[in-house]
């Protein structure tokens, strides 16, 4: 069986190294991107199975890159988890109503993670 395909979005050099090691030891084949602008860009092209997708960036926030791939009917199907130090019960909610089918806080607790991955690919 072909290893699932996860994008990593974060503007932080030092978040996507973390979850790309500790992604591609749990067996995923990690894409990146740095901004929400490559994110879209990427997610079309490349139509991962999962986005893990920051919110605080330059340019087009999570919020809105999340927003832009749950109404474009390719990227629709392709579940975004998003990731963030924002942490209100406001920023989860808005989250989830931009299209997000979950949300955590960093720093990111990775077995956490890997059990949210693991219910949506």
């Amino acid at each position: 069986m072909d290893a699932k395909k996860i994008l990593v979005v974060d503007d932080s050099a030092t978040e996507r190294h973390y979850l790309h090691e500790g992604l591609s030891q749990l067996g995923y084949e990690v894409m990146l991107a740095a901004s929400g602008e490559e994110a879209i860009l990427k997610a079309r092209s490349e139509i991962p199975d999962l986005v893990l997708m920051d919110v605080v960036m330059p340019g087009v926030n999570g919020f809105q890159a999340t927003r832009e791939m749950a109404r474009d009917p390719a990227m629709c199907a392709i579940p975004v988890i998003l990731c963030s130090t924002k942490s209100q019960d406001s920023d989860r909610v808005w989250g989830l109503r931009q299209g997000a089918r979950d949300y955590v806080t960093k720093p990111i607790d990775l077995r956490l993670l890997a059990a949210k991955i693991a219910v949506l690919v």
